[in-house]
């Protein structure tokens, strides 16, 4: 019965909200499945002997039903007592919904999701952006747009940054805000072993010391310094925690080390000593949390960042859409974007394939189209000017795609960057995309990349080719100029 309720649900053609409220549907169904499947297990292993008394003494007893009835009677008393109870419908549950009848869990599915979310179409990461700006160690602040493209992108922080509180705060927020997003519109998979596997493949990853950006830092110590060690902070110089500031040379570390500024900052650093990135004034040296308490904290926020690199490769479709969303709504007004808003929840609330006078109204209310302008988003043509404005009447044809034509110079522009050209430019065995922007042509990108191998080939043999030569006093010297001075006599 389960599994035809099951297959009735998932044959129905519906909107957005009601696709999420039948996933949600058939989720508990299936629980209800496993649930009852674990139970009959148990029942039929009898581990207890309950059962085995049970039918013993149904078995044996007088034939009087004396047995029933005992266990009939506290039943009976309970639901005496309260006559209220209320009761499962697990016919209403089960039966096929009619035309426009919400499902048990619409109104969980309407609370579920956030406005912006659009009943799971989108993310809505405002909050974590506003928390991203504010964290210690971003110097660059992005706006909403570029930090939808980068929030997986941890490099651009300091190492030392990430030991902070709020750090650890934003990432643990960040990744639970994504497990809980697809759990929501996904409930029909098996989540479950999914982040299971997310957590082996860190394990192993952090058993390897091969997770990107938080590799074992090399300590180094040597007589000269007193014992302190070298710290590496993003692995490319001599970082000073006190500081926070990154130095390519160790002589100038070292000299550093003894400025005024440099004790400044540590003595104040000691006194304002933390629980996740605490450090003493001992001439820059970070303070000695040891090895296995330090390597642990790097190790839960690595744990985050890992996840959430995992979490958002399975959701680029989102992501994308996310992006789309945004862009498009910020050449919106306030009004447009709550009638929007509006209009989605109307479209999720009308009875799906239900016919009436309102459809054949709107048969004849057709929608008068003659330049066959683009649709906006309340499913009428855009205005002529908008149309003119933004160039959409003009054609832009790239061989490159399979000569597709592009309506307009924005869309021309982006699709430069979009899949659809990048893999045209791959089928000509052309790697670097980045010098080929507003080629469409096969023969012309062709006839750019020989000459840019040939270029590269030419630079390299010419490099290879310079002979040094090497006087009697030791000044060493191209070819051409040793002979030039030799026959001048200045050799």
């Amino acid at each position: 019965m389960t599994g035809s309720c099951i297959a009735d649900r998932l044959l129905t053609l519906l909107q957005i909200r009601d696709i999420r409220a039948r996933d949600h549907e058939v989720a508990g169904f299936l629980e209800r499945i496993r649930k009852q499947s674990v139970r009959a297990l148990e029942i039929y292993k009898d581990a207890s002997g309950d059962r085995l008394r049970e039918t013993q003494s149904l078995s044996t007893g007088p034939p009087n039903f004396t047995e029933f009835y005992t266990r009939l009677d506290p039943i009976r008393a309970f639901h005496l007592r309260n006559p209220n109870e209320p009761v499962e419908n697990l016919e209403r549950a089960y039966k096929r919904r009619a035309v426009g009848e919400d499902a048990p869990f619409a109104a969980e599915v309407d609370t579920m999701f956030t406005g912006e979310e659009a009943f799971g179409k989108f993310f809505d990461l405002m909050a974590m952006h506003e928390q991203h700006v504010n964290l210690p160690g971003v110097k660059r602040r992005l706006n909403y747009l570029q930090y939808l493209d980068n929030f997986d992108n941890f490099d651009s922080i300091p190492r030392p940054d990430k030991m902070r509180e709020e750090y650890f705060s934003y990432v643990n927020s960040l990744a639970a805000y994504l497990e809980s997003y697809m759990r929501r519109i996904k409930p029909l998979n098996d989540l479950d072993n999914l982040f299971a596997e997310f957590d082996q493949e860190f394990e192993e990853k952090w058993e390897n010391d091969d997770v990107a950006g938080w590799k074992v830092n090399k300590v180094e110590a040597d007589g000269k310094t007193n014992g302190l060690p070298k710290v590496e902070g993003t692995g490319t110089g001599v970082w000073c925690a006190d500081c926070e500031k990154e130095f390519g040379n160790e002589n100038v570390w070292k000299s550093h080390l003894n400025g005024k500024k440099h004790m400044k900052n540590a003595a104040a650093r000691a006194a304002q000593d933390t629980d996740m990135g605490g450090a003493d004034g001992s001439n820059g040296a970070p303070k000695s949390l040891g090895p296995s308490v330090q390597r642990l904290k790097e190790r839960a926020v690595a744990e985050r960042e890992y996840r959430i690199k995992k979490l958002v490769s399975a959701m680029q479709t989102e992501r994308s859409d996310t992006r789309v969303n945004v862009e498009r709504k910020q050449g919106m007004t306030d009004k447009e974007r709550a009638q929007e808003l509006q209009a989605i929840y109307n479209e999720a609330t009308d009875a799906p394939g239900a016919v009436g006078l309102d459809d054949e109204e709107d048969k004849d209310d057709k929608i008068y189209n003659p330049l066959k302008l683009p649709l906006a988003w309340d499913g009428k043509p855009i205005p002529f000017w908008l149309y003119k404005l933004h160039g959409l009447g003009v054609e832009f044809p790239c061989e490159i795609c399979g000569n597709f034509v592009y309506m307009g110079r924005r869309a021309f522009d982006k699709h430069f960057s979009e899949p659809r050209h990048l893999y045209g430019l791959k089928c000509l065995g052309i790697t670097n995309s980045s010098l080929f922007r507003e080629i469409t042509g096969m023969d012309e990108a062709k006839a750019l990349w020989d000459k840019i191998q040939k270029d590269k080939k030419e630079e390299t043999s010419q490099t290879d080719n310079v002979i040094q030569m090497e006087d009697s006093e030791g000044n060493v010297m191209p070819e051409k100029v040793y002979w030039d001075l030799q026959k001048q006599g200045l050799l």
